[in-house]
Formats: C-alpha cells, sequence, structure tokens
C-alpha cells in the first residue's frame, strides 16, 4: 500500500464517484488516495483494519478461506464499491480476503475517523444499509452460482476477469501457473479444472500456448460467463 500525494488526483475521484454526497458533512479533509499494487491484499481476513475504504478504480476480488484451508471465490470488485462496511460496524477485524488483480486505486477513511464522524450520520448509513443489502443478495446469488452452476461457466467468467480485453500479456502466465489455487478459488478439484480446460480449448474458445492461456473466442467465452461473480 502506497499513499499517493495528490490532492488532485483524490479531488477528481471524490467527485467522479460523488462520495461526499454519501455524509452529511463534508468528509474530505480526513480522505486518501491509496494505491495498492497487482495481487496486493487491500484486506486480509482475520487482521486488523485500520481504513475504512471507497473502491475507485482497478479490479479486485473477494475470497475467503474455509476451514479445510481452502480458499472459495465470492465475487470480484470494480468501482465504485465500499470496502470495509461490515467491519465498521462490527470490529476491526477483516471478515474476508480483497486481493487486487490490477493496481487498484482505494479512498480511505481511518476507521477512528469514520466512526468518529459518520457512526451517527443517517445519509451515511442510508448508503452503509443499501451497501449491505446488495452484498447480502449478492452472497445468496454466488451460493447458488457455486453449487449450480458448471464449472465451464464459472471459469469463463474468471478468464475473462483475469485476462484483459485484447491484451496478450504476462499476467496470463501468472494465471496458468497458479491452476491448484483457481481450482481451490472455483470450489473444484485440480483433475476436473483441467478436464474443462482442455474442454474449452477443443471448442476453439481458448488457447494453451507457452504455459499461458490465450482467447480465441471472447465472445463465446463472454456467452458462457454471463455476469458470474460480477
Amino acid at each position: 500500500m502506497k499513499k499517493i500525494n495528490d490532492r488532485d488526483k483524490l479531488r477528481f475521484y471524490i467527485e467522479k464517484y460523488n462520495i461526499n454526497s454519501m455524509f452529511t458533512i463534508d468528509m474530505s479533509s480526513y480522505m486518501d488516495l491509496y494505491l495498492f499494487n497487482k495481487d496486493e491484499h487491500i484486506y486480509k481476513a482475520g487482521c486488523k483494519m485500520e481504513y475504512f475504504y471507497f473502491f475507485v478504480e482497478g479490479k479486485s476480488k473477494v475470497y475467503i478461506l474455509l476451514a479445510n484451508g481452502k480458499s472459495l471465490l465470492l465475487m470480484f470488485c470494480n468501482p465504485l464499491r465500499i470496502v470495509g462496511d461490515v467491519e465498521f460496524l462490527y470490529s476491526d477485524i477483516a471478515t474476508c480476503n480483497l486481493q487486487a488483480l490490477t493496481e487498484c486505486l482505494c479512498i480511505g477513511i481511518s476507521l477512528k475517523n469514520i466512526r468518529k464522524y459518520a457512526a451517527n450520520d443517517p445519509t451515511f448509513l442510508r448508503h452503509m444499509c443499501r451497501s449491505l443489502g446488495e452484498k447480502l443478495t449478492n452472497n445468496s446469488i454466488l451460493s447458488s452460482i457455486n453449487l449450480l452452476y458448471p464449472l465451464e461457466n464459472r471459469l469463463a467468467s474468471y478468464i475473462l476477469a483475469i485476462i484483459p480485453q485484447g491484451k496478450t500479456s504476462p499476467a496470463e502466465q501468472l494465471f496458468t501457473q497458479k491452476l491448484t489455487e483457481v481450482a481451490e478459488l472455483l470450489g473444484t478439484s485440480y483433475r476436473h479444472l483441467i478436464r474443462v480446460i482442455n474442454l474449452l480449448c477443443d471448442k476453439g474458445i481458448i488457447k494453451k500456448e507457452k504455459g499461458a492461456i490465450k482467447v480465441i473466442n471472447r465472445g463465446e467465452l463472454e456467452n458462457l460467463a454471463g455476469d458470474l461473480y460480477s
């Protein structure tokens, strides 16, 4: 995490997403802009949190660690998203993992200040209720996705999230080098994941090339993915 000392850039994102409208008072003086590098964790489950964030640029994934030590993907995060609303209400300990898939920017307010100035702010609390309601609905949908959707569809959504549109980049190497991790995140076995990857290759949708996965037919991949994990 790196603090970006650029008030003009901070002001740009505050105005772009109208963040000050979420508060009764002007909270911009308590806001700072933070940069998270690709693969860096914004939050780690079980770790103490220092900041309440507004996710304003980039893409990240939310996942949990299960009792058996495996990971399970919950969703991908895109702007604008409130991060830390559950923890704001209950404790300073993160309940899930949030990891940057690209370079990400977040507007942060220290938990101390957000609790001091916004804990009794009805405007802010309405936004919090809306955010928590959306997450509850998403979690119900995602539970159904993980139980009922074939791996083919879930993998298609994951590939689209990881590989930027129209690009063949070193990031693809990272994807194929961690297939055991991908299998865990998608709630399947490594063997079944390989079978489905080979199936998509046979259909001409993706191609394995020098240890990477290259998208050949993005349109068909998008049809398979639908809006899963979005």
